[in-house]
């Protein structure tokens, strides 16, 4: 990738960061209307795969963790911040919150699994219209013990639909490990459906980019579904500080943290210091006119 492209990915994947400390920042002197819950540590998730998509026509659905998919979709941090304020000038008038997020060709629901065969039933509109759309949904690895999932799958490849089923194994359910909850290989589950899954680190942006890529003209091209399934971590609390892991565990998960990763593999940091910079003084311009 050139270097432009690279960083522009960087600031990307260090926006959502900066956004989501300072989300629990504010949650915790309680300028939060109810919950929060981050995508700390799979921020290459996001960024990689709507990196991958035609914006002004794909479908984005999103789930309960979906600020790092809102931002990567439309960079909107202000909109999105004060609709977590509960602010009338938030990007759904303050009353969607943290979970249930809209702009554009982007939605997302706080009801687990939820969004899943809304996300099929879009793709097959897009289909019949030939738009030459397809949708994108993105879900936990503790969402796969949902029955809609199941029957969305059936679905999308009994029809042909053009979807890409996202499954972010950040591997943990609240504070269960995936291990505790379901039984066999989870990422083989759309195996008898006739589904295409391809199975690939999702701490390495690039990585993911490039395979969502590849995917993505595929469906489009075929009019078939594929699922990605991403090996993450989710490094922060499952919702502001509810944690009971293993703290080794969770230090040992950061030396894979995305940000991590991409610094390792690019070589000039005078550039992303810059990036950091203006990231972080966007952050405070906007938060100082909030007079916070």
């Amino acid at each position: 990738m050139r270097n432009n492209i690279l960083i522009e990915t960087y600031r990307q994947l260090f926006t959502i960061r900066r956004v989501e400390e300072t989300l629990l920042e504010l949650f915790s002197i309680g300028l939060l209307r109810g919950t929060v819950h981050t995508c700390i540590g799979q921020e290459a998730c996001a960024v990689g795969i709507i990196g991958s998509l035609n914006k002004e026509i794909d479908i984005v659905c999103s789930n309960h963790r979906g600020h790092g998919h809102f931002i990567a979709y439309c960079d909107d941090i202000e909109g999105l911040m004060l609709e977590i304020m509960g602010k009338s000038n938030g990007v759904c008038g303050g009353y969607g919150g943290s979970q249930h997020l809209h702009k554009n060709n982007f939605y997302s629901n706080g009801i687990l699994g939820g969004m899943r065969p809304i996300a099929v039933g879009m793709g097959f509109a897009e289909k019949i219209k030939l738009t030459g759309a397809i949708s994108v949904v993105f879900m936990g690895d503790g969402s796969l013990a949902e029955g809609n999932i199941y029957e969305a799958f059936n679905m999308a490849s009994l029809w042909n639909i053009p979807i890409l089923f996202v499954v972010e194994n950040n591997q943990y359910a609240q504070s269960t490990h995936y291990s505790h909850e379901h039984a066999g290989n989870i990422a083989e589950r759309a195996n008898p459906f006739g589904i295409k899954t391809e199975v690939i680190n999702g701490n390495d942006v690039i990585t993911v980019q490039k395979k969502s890529q590849a995917i993505v003209d595929q469906i489009r091209e075929e009019s078939k579904p594929q699922l990605l399934f991403l090996e993450t971590y989710r490094l922060a609390p499952h919702s502001k500080g509810d944690d009971n892991r293993d703290p080794n565990e969770i230090e040992l998960e950061k030396t894979k943290d995305p940000i991590v990763v991409f610094k390792h593999n690019f070589k000039e940091h005078g550039l992303l210091e810059d990036i950091e910079n203006k990231v972080n003084e966007r952050i405070q311009k906007f938060l100082k006119h909030l007079g916070i």
